[in-house]
Formats: C-alpha cells, structure tokens, sequence
C-alpha cells in the first residue's frame, strides 16, 4: 500500500540512526494527476521538485561527525513522490552511520532515493562552510500582496477567480501568502508563489483570491503547484506558463516544485528569508 493511511506517517515514531532505506514511503503521483486532467505518460508540463535537506549527518571511519547540506532535484516525470516525513526519518537513520565519504553517502542517496520516486534524482551536498555568503533571494515579479482586497473563501481552491484581461503582457506575478495542509500531519504548509507567463492579462485580483482559497486545502506541495499550473492553464490559457512555489522548512526540509511549459526551463535555488 502506498497511501499515507498504510503507513507509520502521522503517527508516534522511534527515530532510527543506522541506515535504513526501508523508511522511505514512495506516494504515486497519477492520483491526484488525474483529478487535475493530467493524463498518464502525457505530462503538459516540465518540471522538477527542489528540496533542501539541512538535517544531514553521519560518521566517517574513525567515527566523527560529519555534517552537510544536502540539494535534491526529483524530476516531475518520476511516478513517485516521497513522503516529506519518510524522507526525514530517512536521512535521520545517517547519524550513527559509518560512511567512507562524501562520495559514499552521495552514491547512498541517489540509489535510496533513485529507487523509491522511481527516476534519476540529482544531489549535491555542501559543507556547511561552503555556503558563506550565500545570498537570500526572494522570489521575483510583481507583488500581488498589496492589493486592497475582501476575502472570504479559503478552500476548496476556486479556480473560477481566475480570468483575463485583453491584451498580450509578459510577465512575472508573486504572492507570499499561499498555505495548503499537510494530508499526513494536518500541519499548515507555507510558502511563496511565482508565476511566469506570456499571454492575455491575468487578472491580479482573482489570481490572488485564487491563491488565498487554497488557505484549508489539503495536498502535498507538488500536487499543490501542479493544480495551480492546469486551473491558470485552463482559465487563462497563456501561450507560456511557469509556477514556481517555495516552501517554508518543516522537519529540516524545505520543497520548492517547478512547473512549466518551456522544456530548457531550469529554475534556481534561491533561500528566501522565511526558509
């Protein structure tokens, strides 16, 4: 079984520290694919999951820690997701671990996590020492934010507040207020949204009021960013269309899902402040 309601999530849990891959808990995503009108093996978008992993340790051969910050890219053509808490638990079961290097728990990863979304998953680990003077960047565009707005609809995500305006615009919308429900915990999941596009005016207010319904939602946030891309796809129809959504960190990850029409399209990995 592979729905949240089979598995340990959710529920009190002994934090293992030997290796343990048998924790990661694979979720198929075609379910909520096919809610969405995404069918199997014809994805209409492009795209790729970023997380952060800032919880990462294990022993080297004479057993002193070591700590690293890991980067994860699962491409969206993967049929799996992994539970964020799977995959806490996961890299968790490193800390009593002896690993003969970097490279050796690198390889670990990628194999473990390869496996379980089942796609190629890209990694790079980073001392900690190595992120001096990382910026933090938000996510850029316009602020949707500051419109003076009513609100009173805060889920189900209400796709009808999506419309257009005439004329042919490019340009790049943001709002900081979007939060969904975790489906395993009940915790709220925050983050920021960016939506890319090139097309007929998307109207501001209702793309706002669109966002704030997704308030009581509960989904996963790839599911999330893959709704939000078909219902703008659909109602607005743009002739280019990219949403990028970055989480805030719960559990030592952060998960930042990337959605587009441009095939070359790669996003980066800025850390807003709120991460």
């Amino acid at each position: 079984m592979s729905s949240p309601e089979h598995s340990p999530l959710g529920k009190s849990t002994t934090y293992a520290d030997r290796y343990d891959p048998g924790l990661l808990f694979p979720i198929p995503r075609q379910g909520k694919r096919d809610e969405i009108g995404v069918a199997e093996g014809d994805l209409p978008f492009h795209g790729v999951d970023v997380w952060n992993g800032y919880e990462l340790s294990w022993l080297d051969l004479r057993g002193k820690p070591v700590v690293a910050v890991a980067e994860f890219r699962f491409p969206a053509t993967t049929p799996n997701i992994v539970e964020s808490k799977s995959f806490k638990l996961y890299l968790n079961s490193f800390a009593q671990e002896r690993m003969a290097g970097t490279a050796a728990v690198h390889d670990t990863l990628r194999r473990d996590l390869s496996a379980a979304s089942g796609g190629t998953v890209d990694i790079v680990l980073r001392a900690p020492n190595e992120l001096d003077g990382t910026p933090l960047g938000e996510p850029e565009g316009l602020l949707l934010d500051t419109q003076d707005l009513d609100f009173d609809s805060y889920g189900p995500p209400r796709a009808d507040f999506l419309g257009t305006h005439d004329g042919v615009v490019t340009e790049t919308l943001v709002s900081h207020l979007l939060r969904s429900n975790c489906p395993v915990t009940g915790q709220p999941d925050w983050g920021s949204v960016q939506v890319a596009y090139t097309g007929n005016a998307i109207d501001r207010a209702g793309l706002l009021r669109y966002l704030v319904s997704f308030r009581s939602h509960t989904e996963f946030h790839e599911q999330c960013v893959e709704r939000i891309f078909m219902d703008i796809r659909a109602r607005c129809a743009p002739r280019e269309l990219s949403v990028y959504a970055r989480y805030t960190r719960r559990g030592g990850l952060d998960i930042n899902p990337f959605r587009s029409t441009d095939v070359a399209a790669v996003p980066g990995n800025p850390r807003g402040a709120r991460q």
